[in-house]
């Protein structure tokens, strides 16, 4: 069988392409970090216009949380420079202007004993300017838990909580790290929605998630890092359309996967019962071969790669795409 690899279209977006620069809402500049002799962050350029919805997304230790902690100013660069709202990260967050909803561990990361409104209350005094208390609370969907204790929360509650505090003080930027963890689907998609409504009003939202279909479905852009570096940076379809593989997907009364495993492109082969799945890097030449060999089959259908084929492709391969051709 041939080797699986990575096809990058001549159009896919460059790592790290720039937005536009007047417009940035934040940008990294040639970063590096090191923790003694370990590199988390190698040269990292990227930056996020204005009003964009950005997924960051990446494997264990890629990153992704010293980028966020850069971002924040809860760590400085070794090199480069890292911009947050035109001025440091230290500034904008001093300023009110940046909002963050981070991992806190086996904890809820909420004062414990005091009821929801209470907390809310308290952090809102924290800001000179904070959103409107009703507001912030029909933006994070909490009006039923104002009068819960905080340790009386379910994970998914518990979340919500935690971003109405990240959205007290009307910030024009917000960072999420792992938002929908401990939610179910339906705690998943009600968050999200109450974000896409967010982020209508004009806010500028950076979220790291391993729930990559929320990458799919919820960003503008999608930034992938690997090793510190920027692999992949451009629209969901876009990496996804980078990724050469096409999956082959039909039924057949006895499956004989020995035979699938021969024909012309496939790379893997998965069958279930009567359902037979291939893995092709030429989706046209092994349709023309199954054809040509008289295998029966129905319910053919022809599909492309996901976000999660792009991820385990750029990842694995350590490869970055290629700068965008302009046409």
């Amino acid at each position: 069988m041939p080797t699986a690899q990575l096809a990058v279209s001549d159009h896919a977006v460059a790592a790290g392409a720039p937005a536009h620069d007047a417009e940035a809402a934040l940008r990294f500049k040639g970063v590096v970090r090191r923790y003694g002799k370990h590199l988390a962050l190698d040269h990292l350029d990227f930056s996020v216009a204005r009003g964009e919805t950005l997924a960051l997304l990446g494997p264990n230790g890629a990153g992704k949380s010293t980028t966020m902690s850069l971002l924040l100013g809860l760590l400085r660069p070794n090199e480069g420079t890292v911009e947050v709202l035109g001025t440091t990260p230290h500034n904008a967050v001093a300023q009110g202007r940046v909002g963050a909803m981070l991992q806190t561990g086996s904890g809820s990361g909420l004062p414990p004993g005091v009821k929801v409104s209470e907390a809310l209350a308290l952090v809102r005094r924290l800001y000179r300017r904070p959103a409107d208390f009703d507001t912030t609370v029909e933006r994070a969907g909490i009006g039923a838990l104002l009068c819960r204790q905080t340790n009386r929360l379910s994970g998914g509650e518990a979340q919500r909580v935690r971003f109405a505090l990240a959205i007290a003080g009307d910030p024009e930027l917000v960072f999420l790290d792992e938002p929908t963890v401990a939610m179910d689907v339906d705690g998943r998609r009600t968050f999200w929605k109450m974000m896409r409504q967010f982020g209508a009003e004009g806010r500028t939202i950076v979220f790291a998630t391993h729930h990559l279909e929320e990458a799919d479905q919820i960003a503008d852009r999608v930034v992938v890092i690997n090793h510190g570096q920027v692999v992949a940076d451009g629209p969901g379809a876009t990496l996804k359309a980078a990724v050469a593989a096409r999956h082959l997907r039909f039924v057949v009364p006895e499956p004989d996967p020995a035979r699938y495993d021969r024909l012309e492109g496939v790379t893997d082969v998965e069958v279930r019962g009567t359902g037979v799945t291939l893995v092709s890097l030429d989706a046209d030449a092994t349709l023309r071969d199954l054809v040509r060999s008289n295998l029966a089959f129905s319910d053919l259908e022809v599909t492309g790669a996901c976000l999660e084929d792009a991820f385990v492709a750029l990842t694995a391969c350590g490869r970055k795409l290629p700068p965008e051709v302009d046409a």
